[in-house]
């Protein structure tokens, strides 16, 4: 088979890119290796073995419809975007042509060169909003959504709040009509949050392994001073580690008879929650350190608590979890020992 990643240089992109190397198919990867880490993971890739590389930009049509064209797919990764909600308050309109100029100009693309070509779509869960409508208990380390205990499904409802909101829901909505209007076969996943191995996290995304460098660094005494976090800490998201996703990606696309023109919630769901201060605890006792830290005002449109309900993807491709936070985190602090 033939796989078009666009941002297969990303944290999640070169991890999907390295496993269809390790299955011996045909692996195009378009990136403009903008995104901090993307130059090393273009050269880890190289290592792992033979692949066509288009250094192109998702905002150029004309960059886009030549990779569909050459290729012609049979699956398309599209993992390229703007992934940060502080960088789309920051530049709201780079936040668009990435992100709905970027998916339209795939989705047209395939439309007309390549149209039995499968689309999955990296969305997020911030379609749904802050979810301030929602009532919330609060624990000594954690926020509980009452009545949500075990997560959100896909039949919550959408509230496009905040350019990045606006931005990923409209590709998703676009990849949904895509499917009913045209017949593209598109697969939208709303991430909570990933971590793991190639991923090069910063302040604005990649939030456990921020902390965990943060942890590493105080273990090695590079850093000395406290770091800061937004809010109170006990802010909650489920996590899913790396190997996890791309179990859930290639088993969607092995039942596309099922999976096509569908939405799916995809972390690590409730047993896999964890809030910062939760994460904190978890460091401090991996690495015999003590996490200190100085707290900012709340984010801008920061949900106090994301769990997927990651039922329908058990139930429509047999997809579930294997890695569990504490096996994962420690993973995390080797990839993070290494810088």
């Amino acid at each position: 088979m033939k796989f078009l990643i666009t941002g297969g240089c990303g944290f999640l992109g070169s991890n999907l890119a390295a496993e269809v190397l390790r299955r011996g198919d045909e692996l195009f990867v378009f990136d403009n290796l903008s995104r901090e880490g993307a130059f090393y993971n273009l050269r880890w890739l190289q290592e792992q073995g033979t692949f066509r590389f288009y250094n192109s930009d998702i905002r150029s049509y004309n960059d886009v419809e030549k990779a569909v064209r050459e290729v012609k797919p049979d699956v398309l990764f599209h993992l390229a975007g703007q992934v940060a909600m502080t960088t789309s308050l920051d530049d709201p309109r780079r936040d668009f042509e990435i992100n709905v100029l970027g998916g339209h100009n795939v989705l047209e693309a395939v439309r007309k060169f390549s149209p039995e070509t499968i689309i999955t779509y990296s969305s997020s869960n911030k379609v749904y909003g802050d979810l301030e409508d929602f009532e919330y208990l609060e624990t000594n380390t954690r926020f509980i959504a009452k009545g949500y205990e075990n997560g959100f499904d896909e039949n919550l409802r959408l509230n496009f709040q905040s350019p990045y909101g606006c931005s990923k829901g409209a590709t998703d909505q676009y990849m949904l009509d895509y499917a009913r209007m045209f017949g593209i076969r598109t697969i939208v996943f709303r991430h909570s949050s990933i971590f793991g191995g190639r991923q090069f996290s910063t302040i604005d995304q990649g939030w456990i392994g921020w902390f965990v460098k943060q942890a590493v660094d105080i273990k090695t005494g590079k850093l000395k001073n406290a770091f800061t976090i937004s809010g109170t800490g006990k802010q909650v998201r489920d996590v899913l580690f790396a190997s996890d996703l791309i179990s859930c990606y290639f088993k969607a696309i092995d039942t596309i008879q099922r999976t096509a023109g569908q939405v799916y919630n995809i972390g690590g769901g409730e047993t896999n929650s964890l809030s910062l201060l939760e994460l904190f605890e978890m460091l401090e006792n991996e690495l015999d350190i003590k996490m200190k830290f100085n707290r900012l005002p709340v984010r801008q449109s920061d949900q106090k608590v994301f769990i997927a309900s990651i039922e329908k993807a058990y139930n429509h491709f047999s997809w579930t979890p294997l890695v569990n936070k504490e096996t994962g985190v420690r993973s995390m602090i080797q990839w993070m020992s290494q810088f």
